[in-house]
């Protein structure tokens, strides 16, 4: 009796291990990737060949993004809008940038965690990387409303800026220029990596997600959801604006429609719990909310309460580890 009890337990974890290998084979499939858990090929993975990644440059990112003198009113850095302490973003369904101007097109701040995984950058994908996007909120009229010529006067102005540029940028004659406070700020962003559960899964351990989770994880490929959100952000590329099913019922809240192709980014599911709220103009607070709007508008799938619920646990694991978060001193 023993014996058959044990050789039942065995054929049980046995199953489990391999219904485990084939959510992972299916997920790889469908193009979802997992964040390595190897620093070397994380960092390998990250780096940008054109800007590439060192210490001293993510130390001065780091100073930088966290540098109100970077914005005209000297009220406004990059981490206002994007709380590293939450989920990357600002909490609210636009920023409030220079003398109390919100975003023209009334777009959400997205979060900036795992944004290195994004092909494009902003909701409409003109930035290439990182390093152009950093470029853009600094001179934007509604945000931090600086010409690239009174951002760097602004950081001359500050002498303890200029040997920790020439530390960045040894092989810049003029180390402190616009370009490179974008090439700094986008390194340090690009250490913004919060691996999960999820990745832990993927990785190889079996175990980093319940049955529930897996479920979860199941339903959400079987329902299409990876179609556009796969990859190592779980949101990878661009898609048609216009795209859907049925139309999105608060598509009328701002005017924003894409870029000139009408494409818009694909936003990450990573951190998701934490980054209400959603949609490009953030009109939706309820996660749930949005897992069945999106099964109607996106897929043409009214999905019923144990579907979402199920799919809801499953986001759940996406919750990272967020990098140790400093507050710099200044120069």
């Amino acid at each position: 009796m023993k014996i058959l009890k044990n050789i039942t337990l065995i054929s049980l974890s046995l199953a489990v291990s391999l219904s485990a290998g084939d959510l992972v084979k299916d997920a790889v499939e469908e193009g979802l990737k997992a964040i390595p858990a190897d620093k070397s090929a994380l960092w390998k993975l990250i780096d940008n060949p054109k800007n590439p990644l060192s210490d001293e440059k993510i130390k001065l990112g780091e100073m930088l993004y966290n540098d109100t003198r970077l914005s005209k009113g000297n009220n406004i850095s990059c981490a206002t809008c994007h709380i590293l302490n939450e989920g990357g973003d600002e909490n609210i369904p636009t920023s409030i940038g220079h003398l109390g101007r919100v975003n023209p097109h009334h777009l959400n701040s997205p979060t900036v965690y795992n944004s290195v995984f994004f092909e494009n950058q902003f909701w409409d994908g003109r930035s290439p990387d990182l390093e152009d996007q950093a470029k853009g909120p600094i001179q934007a009229p509604a945000e931090m409303s600086m010409t690239p010529k009174e951002a760097v006067s602004a950081i001359k102005a500050v002498k303890g800026y200029e040997p920790l540029f020439k530390k960045a940028f040894p092989k810049s004659k003029q180390p402190i220029t616009f370009d490179n406070i974008g090439n700094a700020i986008g390194a340090y962003e690009r250490t913004l990596v919060t691996p999960s559960r999820f990745d832990d899964f993927m990785n190889g351990d079996k175990k980093a997600l319940n049955k529930e989770e897996k479920d979860g994880f199941r339903e959400f490929l079987n329902q299409g959801c990876v179609s556009c959100h796969n990859g190592y952000g779980v949101g990878s590329g661009r898609m048609e604006f216009y795209k859907m099913v049925y139309p999105y019922q608060y598509d009328n809240v701002g005017d924003f429609k894409g870029n000139k192709d009408g494409m818009v980014k694909i936003p990450t599911l990573r951190n998701i719990t934490q980054t209400a709220p959603y949609f490009h103009n953030g009109t939706i607070k309820d996660l749930p909310n949005v897992i069945k709007i999106m099964g109607y508008t996106q897929l043409g799938v009214e999905l019923n309460k144990k579907q979402i619920g199920s799919i809801h646990k499953f986001l759940k694991t996406l919750d990272g580890r967020k990098p140790k978060i400093n507050y710099p001193k200044l120069p």
